[in-house]
């Protein structure tokens, strides 16, 4: 099986329309012709992940975030990204990138945290349709069981095992409807509130968004690799139903640059 299908695959379930306008997702390095020899399954890519894909016979890398967000005007050492896409060159490797794309797919990243949270009736909060596609930012769903506050922000440390939640003064009110959105979700914090959710989970956030909303939403934020983590689960689904011969491996490399000490 060829690069390509897997290409098409991917976009198929995250179609490129649904990107944001300032993103870079789909084929960021090499060439789709080449056969298949495994996908190396990941959230960032650089030296260590292309090393780890060379070393387990991959030559084609999957990742969330793009290797190629800003333009390149040199191709050297000089940077981490220049150095990495001469590393993938080198060993004629592919990589592909399925971002915004796949956060605003039916299924995709925000669908996946909702899931690993056991949340029912889950949708977009913020619905699009572009070009006839259907997708959107955001997804809402609600517990099975209402919790308390402190209970619900464990709940959510356990699942995603984060050391630590930054959180706004805890709600004195049952929490049962959940509003996601993995990564930098602060922008969606108002439409969270609009849609009745009672939390509002995300990966980053800005300082001053915390103000303003005390009793009135739980905001819970717990770093963006850890929002984000099981994403290379929905590509190995993927790959898995479409092009079951193509060998698949969730990269164990940790490409999170931030440390708790």
């Amino acid at each position: 099986m060829k690069i390509k299908e897997v290409l098409s695959a991917l976009e198929q379930f995250a179609p490129l329309p649904l990107q944001e306008s300032w993103d870079n997702a789909g084929l960021q390095v090499g060439l789709t012709e080449t056969e298949v020899s495994g996908a190396l399954l990941c959230l960032d890519v650089n030296e260590k992940i292309v090393d780890e894909a060379v070393c387990k016979g991959c030559n084609l890398i999957v990742s969330h975030h793009p290797l190629l967000f800003r333009g390149l005007k040199t191709i050297s050492d000089m940077t981490d990204v220049q150095r990495t896409v001469m590393k993938v060159i080198q060993n004629k490797l592919c990589v592909i990138s399925m971002h915004t794309n796949i956060d605003n797919a039916h299924g995709g990243v925000n669908f996946r945290i909702a899931q690993k949270l056991g949340l029912q009736d889950v949708h977009f909060f913020a619905p699009k349709s572009v070009d006839g596609l259907e997708g959107g930012s955001g997804a809402v769903g609600i517990l099975v069981e209402p919790m308390a506050a402190d209970d619900f922000v464990l709940k959510v440390k356990k699942t995603f095992d984060v050391e630590c939640a930054m959180c706004n003064e805890l709600l004195r009110r049952p929490i049962q409807r959940v509003a996601i959105c993995g990564g930098a979700g602060d922008f969606l914090l108002d439409e969270a509130v609009k849609t009745g959710a009672d939390a509002f989970i995300t990966g980053e956030m800005h300082y001053h968004q915390y103000f303003g909303y005390e009793q009135q939403i739980q905001i819970c934020v717990i770093g963006h690799y850890q929002s984000e983590q099981f994403t290379a689960e929905i590509f190995q689904e993927i790959i898995q139903r479409e092009c079951p011969d193509v060998k698949t491996e969730i990269a164990e490399t940790v490409t999170n640059p931030i440390l708790y000490l």
